[in-house]
């Protein structure tokens, strides 16, 4: 067989280039859904009404040109008059001669509502908070992954899941940003759905089911220690659950679209049967074209995928053929 210490080593630069890939997808948009209608010309909307989801949140997707002249930074010029400008997207605010730039969150919100579809900020409340002490779960079982042995496995579990966990007590609980998210989703959905008994009762859950998920992770870090401790081969599930990740992302992606479009409240001006939005290519609801696409935050997943899946490949030779690694 070939030299184990040359294919230790690369089992290391591909799981640390892995690691690299996933950390730089945390921070990078993962998915872009875009709508598009008449109603929306294209020099004011060149890439429609655009959304980008990642890790953490929703964003706004739209990179708008000026119709005629003008300048694209934070504040976009536009040679329309006022009523054209505000007629094509009610989300602009007039500041004297300027419009300042689309806020397409706020604009997909408006057409949701038409149909009654929730806010887009009420989606994965307790995934967007809960996501960075995943992506530092899945760090720390990478490293450990680079670990020859079991004791540095050990070693390196115990004190990363350790950290990860203390970070998020004290992000979520001490330094109250759970509560802190919990009045931004308050606000959020309230912007279009305004029933203070029932947001109250959101929020509960989503303080309750994020408790759940902080118990739920830890208890998974504890399993994950032990089982490296009693079982070779599960050494391998370091490499292997972390490139799973995009598969959970789209798992994730799509359950949530299913829940908007199979929950419509009666709020909406038009009414539409329960559908389910496209989760990958292109569709149609009423007049509007809707275009939901891969980002190159998800490239970054998938490259990061490929690379511990060979990794994993190459260790689980390495613990068949050489007694260093049992």
């Amino acid at each position: 067989m070939n030299d184990p210490q040359k294919q230790m080593t690369k089992v290391r630069v591909l799981t640390l280039l892995a690691l690299l890939l996933m950390i730089g997808a945390y921070f990078s948009p993962i998915w872009w859904v875009s709508l598009t209608a008449p109603n929306y010309p294209k020099d004011a909307f060149p890439d429609g009404i655009r959304i980008h989801f990642q890790f953490n949140g929703v964003f706004n997707g739209c990179n708008s040109q000026p119709v005629s002249g003008g300048r694209h930074d934070e504040i976009i010029q536009y040679d329309l008059g006022d009523d054209l400008a505000m007629r094509n997207d009610p989300s602009l605010a007039k500041k004297g001669d300027q419009v300042v730039g689309l806020d397409c969150v706020h604009e997909m919100n408006t057409i949701n509502h038409y149909v009654g579809m929730y806010p887009i900020a009420t989606g994965a409340p307790v995934e967007v908070p809960m996501s960075k002490f995943i992506i530092g779960m899945f760090s720390v079982m990478l490293l450990a992954f680079m670990a020859k042995q079991k004791r540095g496995q050990i070693m390196i579990l115990s004190g990363g899941f350790a950290a990860v966990s203390a970070w998020m007590v004290t992000d979520l609980y001490v330094l109250g940003n759970l509560a802190t998210f919990a009045e931004h989703y308050y606000k959020e959905a309230s912007t279009f759905f305004n029933q203070p008994e029932v947001l109250a009762r959101w929020v509960a859950n989503l303080k309750t089911a994020t408790m759940a998920a902080v118990a739920g992770l830890m208890v998974s870090m504890l399993i994950i220690v032990l089982g490296v401790w009693k079982l070779r081969p599960f050494v391998l599930l370091l490499g292997l659950v972390p490139a799973l990740l995009p598969v959970f992302f789209v798992l994730d992606y799509a359950g949530w679209l299913w829940f908007f479009g199979h929950n419509l409240h009666p709020w909406g001006a038009f009414t539409v049967k329960p559908f389910m939005p496209t989760v990958f290519g292109e569709g149609k609801v009423a007049q509007f074209s809707t275009y939901s696409y891969p980002y190159y935050g998800y490239a970054l997943l998938v490259a990061s995928a490929l690379l511990l899946a060979l990794a994993v490949l190459i260790r689980r030779k390495l613990q068949h053929e050489d007694r260093y690694f049992q």
